[in-house]
């Protein structure tokens, strides 16, 4: 299974505000949904509140440390740990789409990171955690204008963690 976090995030580290996305760009929810329709998508439950509606075509889990949540919508099933959301993906690549915490503790297990960087420093309550370039190798990177469609210029970027060496000597 391949472990992949997908996610837009600003110069300045910003993936959110106020239980939503601070910008407006339809190319990057085309690719979020082309890259995880018929996959597992695991999220946190704040994520999963903030969704303007069910992601079919993909299997749900949403992770919440409250024993008695039930999910927003009957798409999602809802896990207690991290480990139990891997334990029950069904999908070769699996999906982290979020909150910060959830890319806090998946980011140095994941093998792939989807990442749409936006050419601005945008005002958030929401950071993606810093993380060593040097770790990844760039596989794919297309640049994307702003427009009148787009608030900000983006770029598409596929990260591949590079083998780790060997513990030890």
């Amino acid at each position: 299974m391949r472990l992949a976090l997908l996610v837009a995030v600003a110069r300045n580290g910003t993936i959110g505000r106020d239980n939503g996305l601070p910008w407006h760009l339809p190319d990057d929810l085309r690719r979020f949904r082309a890259l995880t329709l018929g996959k597992t998508v695991i999220m946190g439950r704040k994520t999963h509140e903030s969704l303007p509606g069910a992601l079919p075509g993909r299997h749900s889990i949403v992770v919440s440390r409250d024993s008695g949540y039930v999910a927003a919508r009957e798409d999602a099933e809802v896990v207690g740990s991290l480990d139990d959301a891997l334990g029950r993906a069904r999908s070769t690549e699996v999906f982290i789409i979020g909150g910060a915490s959830l890319y806090a503790q998946t980011l140095a297990r994941a093998d792939r990171l989807y990442l749409t960087e936006i050419d601005a420093d945008v005002a958030g309550d929401a950071f993606f955690p810093r993380f060593d370039r040097a770790d990844w190798e760039t596989i794919a990177d297309e640049a994307h204008y702003a427009d009148d469609r787009h608030s900000h210029a983006f770029r598409f970027l596929t990260l591949e963690r590079r083998p780790r060496p060997p513990r030890g000597g």
